[in-house]
């Protein structure tokens, strides 16, 4: 399978059936889609701690917003053709999901606007520990680079859930918008395909990630 240099094939998981993704401005549950469990029992120091425990932990807090509601910053991924719009019930309004035939491959995109006091590049090094928590996990790829500009994480690899292997991209970015005091996003982009058929489904999950923008307003 292609790879594109800083964006492609890393992991988090959109199963279209899962319990969506919740956030409160007090209490805030960024509980990534790789998770399978809400447990927030401490974990060994070394070991991969859920990322909404580490925000939780660390004081930070965020509500969710719809990429298209943004004012200060443009967030987007493309629909490739015979993509449509994610049809649960269980999808937020403010996420952004996009599946083949309701199914896989799939593509999720959501968007946090960040409260509390904490350092980017920091925070986007404990964005793929949930995927080193999921079933089986292989990592086949990481980076840290830059994303746009903006201070990023990202993590390829497959794992399992239920009776499927998976295969899987998450990019998280720490973004902001322009001028002297903007406010500050947490925006992830998952990417999913079941693994024996990533091969074929690997161009138009580039051309999603090719097309993905984080970019100021």
């Amino acid at each position: 399978m292609s790879r594109l240099p800083g964006v492609w094939l890393a992991g988090a998981v959109l199963v279209l059936s899962l319990t969506p993704v919740a956030c409160g401005p007090k209490n805030p549950d960024y509980q990534s889609i790789w998770t399978t469990t809400t447990s927030t029992t401490p974990v060994p120091s070394g070991t991969p701690e859920p990322f909404s425990q580490y925000l939780q932990d660390n004081g930070i807090s965020g509500v969710p917003v719809a990429p298209d509601k943004l004012t200060d910053l443009t967030v987007s991924m493309p629909t490739p053709p015979g993509w449509g719009k994610a049809d649960k019930p269980n999808i937020p309004p403010t996420t952004e999901a996009i599946a083949k035939n309701n199914s896989f491959p799939n593509a999720m995109l959501v968007v946090f606007k960040l409260g509390g006091d904490f350092n980017a590049a920091e925070l986007v090094k404990h964005g793929n520990d949930d995927a080193r928590l999921a079933q089986n996990f292989k990592e086949l790829d990481t980076s840290s680079a830059n994303f746009h500009g903006f201070p990023s994480s990202m993590i390829e690899g497959s794992y399992d859930f239920g009776n499927r292997r998976l295969h899987t991209i998450n990019r998280i970015v720490v973004a902001h918008g322009a001028g002297q005091d903007p406010d500050n996003y947490l925006v992830q982009l998952a990417v999913t395909s079941l693994a024996d058929k990533a091969v074929a489904d690997a161009p138009d999950v580039e051309a999603i990630l090719r097309g993905f923008t984080v970019a100021a307003k």
